[in-house]
């Protein structure tokens, strides 16, 4: 058991163009929108398609190369760890986040 944690592989879709935001000591964050797609058929026999929409998260190096090479479309393969947080909007409530904290990504033609 001790060789099980924190681990999330995903293959899909960017969603979106990478959001990157620069912050005042030079660290690069990119933050993007992947569609991962399961294909099953119904008690009918009728193919369907459910599409999960995830947020993934890079800094450093990784959100350079995400930065660089990601376009809306473009099919990627990340690995990275699940992490949930929490803030408070502009008017006082609290929200929730879900997402993916990238630590490798690969690419496909």
């Amino acid at each position: 058991m001790n060789a099980l944690k924190n681990k999330v592989q995903l293959i899909g879709n960017a969603g979106n163009d990478p959001e990157i935001k620069i912050f005042e000591a030079g660290k690069k964050l990119a933050r993007l929108i992947i569609a991962t797609n399961e294909t099953y058929y119904n008690d009918k026999g009728e193919k369907k398609t459910d599409t999960q929409w995830h947020t993934v998260t890079a800094w450093g190096k990784t959100a350079e190369i995400i930065e660089k090479y990601v376009k809306k479309g473009k099919e990627v393969a990340i690995e990275g760890k699940l992490t949930h947080r929490s803030y408070n909007d502009r008017n006082g409530d609290i929200r929730y986040i879900t997402e993916v904290i990238v630590s490798d990504v690969l690419f496909f033609k």
